[in-house]
């Protein structure tokens, strides 16, 4: 129930119904196809078949998988599609008027293979070559997920045969099927609409026979997806001023371009030619353009089904936490979970839901310290408000604030419980009232949102961290009573997550101070990690630092005196918190801990808890200020302390324990039992309040308050019109994602959210190009890949130690079964990667002389592909330049690609130019560290007896540089070549 965000339809003004069925005029509907006076269609996951006129539709497939993309053969009689039957998704064919699937392809189960991602999924089909072959495509053999390899899947099954192009997207053949109008990008499924760039594709024509390639449409737009109908080929195209997708044609013989349709609100989506017709998509429904007429009409289609992929029901939300708290006295917790706000008890009783708002999103819970209330964040209203209810549900919510114009971020109770503070995307820090419902700003940072805020237990000052234009925060105190704000940090150094002393003395902050260069292994460089420790400020200016120094000194007693009785413990006093700001920032002790990562500091009974990071793992800690000593407690996830300081609630890998408030190791073997965090789920109103917040989301969020002059609250009436069709979590993926598409911009991305559960199917694979020969019947080894076989991500199963498997060499048999009997060698792979699988080979097709050989596949070649492509560019080069000039492939702007860099630079330093290959580099951020040591300039040649001279500054390369990039450099990649 979040988009991460959301709103609740009918409230935003939106009258929406949402029936046991989507009604007459059934919309998104999807990946149509037509042959005849039949049209094949998708509808939230699955296939319906319906009359070329309309009608109700009837179902073809029911798989608990995405059915999508049918393509009817050219004799109508076969329906080929992709699917996820059998967990990955695969070619399927069935009889076009419905029937037993049967599956085509068998290939690996991809990381990015969802019809939501942005990729797109796998083993798309696209089309027929006659009525015995399929044009798929699939990613199972590139390591990057930008390409894709056009293949011919047999009806009879088999090893797919590859098309003699580098990579593809859609395409369809001529009639003949001697040549192919195919697009060389695929992007189809990437929310950036009147895209202009360097994958803008064009429609282009191979043939076969003279091995040529022409270029039909050049232009600057988007033409993709082309259809070949005679001597006419169709296509899409935002070519004209709405930059709308609109169905255009190319006349083979004019070489003129004509444009058929006129859409301007939604664009055409996914066409498919038929035999006198072409079906596409548009706002959801179905339209025919006739092939004659060359007119388009709306094809009225009902869908009435029971669509258990849009039904609700009882959910688990227990694995879904997303905030916990923890009662004032500990006997219960507080947890938010799917949306909603449950408390659950300590040991005993039962688990509440305050909340059972399928149709609005609940966030942020706290519970108020004196335990009346319970506060969170809600969009029923349809903005972000702060709410209350009774701890135990006994009344309703009350609203406290009105008015909502942004996104709100954590909420804090004042320890008096009167106030509740949080800060905005408006970059604003407010306060409310709880009794009146007055709102205050409290402050209004310029760089940047306010995160981490705290209360003094007076309740009458506030202290935040501000992130200011240098992009170092500071901390800030500000007095409610007489309404000043002062910095308690100076500018010098990062500083954050402030916390109170219980008593009132102090203000704890973590402050980056320390500087402890690490320097590089490969070159003479540094950088500073770690740099992080606590702090303290004393608020008063009399107030002693807790470290001064102390002595012990002997106590005479004199003669006569009589003992002084012990003082009688006295009742705790109210705390009052004094501020004296001259000197404040000025004031600082450092905890002495050592320099790390910290955060979500607390302090209660003389101590101070926080989490931190050592050795790679979250640890809940805490620093003793009446022994002066840390205690490591345990590995968590965080912790919370109830506002009587004697509970502490603690995360653990989705687990949760309430414990006495520790000062030493806590049991935390008695888990608190979230078995009845559950609540029935509707669906519908769940999808309406995800695309809501998504909306507001982009309002609150895109960089540009314009919203590059869209018409935003247009767009979400417009694309709202689909909600009360959507059935599938996947589909409201889509229609987030062409509603986000309307701004224009890169990195606008939407992905994620519950689809009907399908276990993925791992295959083993062999690391080696294979073919099968006709004449034996037996499968034949063409091609070993070259690995590093140290390394997991570069293993080549054939070439391990101890594996007898030669290039040529034929696959007799895989654990004992004959390999002339398969149409497919890795249908005897299935279930195989990382377990030992017995191959039996010889170098020729025969089992006289054969051997045996045990070998363990891998289950993902990319990294293996990858490397072997790298190896031979490499190779390419040497012989080339005869040595002289070296190559570095980047793969992205990430670790990865760092790291890839860094193991080729540094070996080819003696080299006299060298070549860098951004070619396929997806993006990241890591670009400007390269470039600064491709930039670096010899000042001087550092030269001593004996050795071989080096140049200063080391780590460079002085000669020529070359950058290659290509249509697939994107975002960071794209940015390397312009730096």
């Amino acid at each position: 129930m979040k988009c991460r965000f959301v709103l609740l339809a009918v409230l935003a003004g939106f009258s929406i119904s949402w029936g046991a069925d989507a009604g007459p005029g059934t919309r998104l509907l999807r990946f149509p196809a037509i042959h005849g006076d039949r049209i094949v269609f998708g509808y939230a996951g699955d296939l319906y078949t319906v009359g070329a006129a309309g009608g109700t539709a009837r179902k073809l497939t029911a798989d608990a998988g995405y059915e999508m993309f049918p393509r009817f053969s050219p004799d109508g009689t076969q329906l080929a599609f992709t699917a996820q039957y059998d967990g990955n998704t695969e070619v399927y064919l069935m009889p076009s008027g419905g029937g037993i699937p049967r599956r085509l392809t068998i290939t690996a189960t991809l990381g990015r293979d969802d019809v939501a991602d942005r990729m797109g999924p796998n083993n798309i089909v696209m089309g027929w070559k006659g009525n015995d072959k399929i044009l798929f495509r699939s990613r199972k053999d590139e390591w990057n997920d930008f390409k894709g390899d056009l293949l011919l899947a047999s009806v009879e099954g088999g090893l797919p045969e590859p098309l003699p192009l580098p990579y593809g997207g859609f395409g369809s053949f001529s009639p003949d099927g001697k040549r192919l109008a195919y697009n060389r990008v695929f992007r189809e499924f990437r929310t950036w609409k009147r895209y202009r760039g360097g994958q803008a594709d064009d429609v282009w024509i191979h043939d076969f026979d003279s091995r040529t390639t022409v270029n039909i449409t050049d232009n600057p737009a988007q033409d993709i997806i082309p259809m070949w109908a005679g001597e006419r080929i169709y296509f899409l195209s935002d070519r004209d001023e709405k930059k709308r997708f609109n169905l255009y044609s190319y006349d083979l013989r004019s070489k003129k371009t004509e444009k058929h349709t006129d859409f301007a609100d939604f664009d055409v989506k996914f066409p498919s030619l038929g035999d006198q017709a072409i079906v596409f998509e548009n706002g959801g429904f179905l339209y025919r353009f006739d092939l004659r007429s060359r007119k388009a009409v709306k094809v009225p289609i009902t869908v009435a089904d029971d669509q258990v992929t849009g039904r609700g029901g009882w959910i688990d939300v227990s694995r879904r936490v997303s905030n916990y708290e923890i009662a004032p006295d500990g006997s219960r917790a507080l947890f938010g979970a799917h949306g909603e706000v449950f408390t659950v008890p300590a040991k005993h009783g039962r688990t509440l839901n305050l909340t059972r708002t399928p149709g609005a999103h609940e966030r942020a819970s706290k519970w108020s310290p004196d335990g009346k209330w319970i506060a969170w964040i809600s969009d029923a209203s349809g903005e972000d408000e702060v709410y209350i209810a009774p701890r135990d549900g006994s009344g309703p919510p009350r609203r406290l604030t009105e008015g909502g114009d942004t996104y709100k971020f954590s909420l804090l109770w004042s320890p008096d419980s009167k106030k509740i503070l949080w800060s905005d995307k408006k970059l604003r820090l407010q306060v409310v009232e709880v009794e009146s419902g007055k709102v205050t700003e409290v402050a209004r940072a310029k760089a940047f949102e306010i995160a981490d805020y705290a209360w003094s237990p007076d309740s009458l000052w506030v202290a935040w961290a501000q992130e200011e234009e240098t992009q170092l925060q500071t901390v800030y105190l500000h007095s409610l009573a007489s309404g000043a704000t002062f910095p308690a940090t100076d500018g010098w150094y990062d500083s954050g997550s402030p916390a109170f002393s219980a008593d009132g003395k102090y203000l704890f902050f973590v402050s980056s101070r320390t500087f402890n260069p690490v320097y590089g292994q490969n070159e003479f460089n540094y950088s500073y990690r770690d740099m992080a420790k606590i702090y303290l400020v004393t608020l008063a200016r009399e107030t002693r630092s807790p470290f001064e120094p102390k002595s012990d000194e002997v106590r005479i007693k004199e003669e006569g005196s009589k003992e002084e009785p012990k003082p009688k413990p006295e009742p705790e006093a109210k705390v009052t918190v004094r501020v004296d700001p001259d000197g404040l920032v000025g004031r600082v002790a450092e905890v002495p801990v050592e320099s790390g990562t910290y955060r979500h500091l607390t302090s209660a009974a003389g101590k101070l808890y926080y989490m931190t990071l050592r050795k790679g793992k979250a640890v809940l800690a805490l620093y003793d200020f009446d022994k002066l000593k840390e205690t490591e407690l345990l590995d968590a996830d965080g912790y919370e302390i109830s506002a009587d300081s004697k509970k502490m609630l603690i995360g653990q890998g989705g687990s949760y324990s309430i414990v006495d408030l520790p000062s030493a190791r806590p049991d935390t073997s008695e888990r608190l039992d979230l078995g009845d965090l559950r609540f029935e789920v509707d669906r519908a109103a769940e999808w309406r309040q995800i695309f809501h917040e998504c909306w507001r989301q982009m309002r609150d969020f895109f960089y540009a308050p314009n919203m590059h002059g869209v018409d935003w609250a247009g767009m979400r009436e417009r694309y709202a019109e689909l909600l009360p069709f959507v059935r599938h979590r996947a589909d409201l993926t889509y229609v987030i994602g062409e509603m986000i598409g309307e701004l224009s911009a890169g990195h606008a991305y939407v992905g994620g959210g519950e689809v009907p559960p399908k276990e993925r199917v791992p295959l083993g694979l062999l690391g080696a190009e294979i073919e099968k020969d006709p004449a034996s019947g037996y499968f034949r080894i063409v091609k070993i890949l070259r690995g590093e076989n140290w390394d997991k991500a570069t293993r080549s199963p054939l070439t391990d130690i101890g594996v007898d498997a030669k290039t040529g060499d034929y696959i007799l048999a895989v654990d004992g079964r004959p390999t002339r009997e398969m149409r497919d060698l890795y249908e005897a792979l299935v279930h195989t990667a990382g377990k030992q699988v017995k191959l039996r080979l010889n170098g020729k097709p025969e089992e006289a002389g054969s051997r045996e050989t045990v070998v363990v596949p891998v289950g993902d070649e990319h990294g293996l592909r990858y490397h072997e492509w790298v190896r031979g560019n490499l190779e390419r080069v040497e012989k080339a330049t005869g040595g002289r000039v070296g190559y570095i492939h980047i793969p992205d702007m990430g670790v990865d690609g760092l790291n890839m860099f860094v193991r080729h630079f540094y070996p080819q330093f003696r080299k006299e130019a060298v070549i860098v290959d951004v070619r396929s580099n997806g993006g990241g951020n890591v670009s400007p560290m390269v470039i600064e040591r491709l930039r670096r300039e010899a000042v001087l040649v550092d030269i001593a007896r004996n050795t071989a001279p080096s140049l200063d500054p080391g780590g460079m390369i002085p000669g020529p540089k070359v950058a290659l990039l290509d249509e697939f450099s994107a975002s960071d990649g794209d940015i390397f070549a312009y730096r």
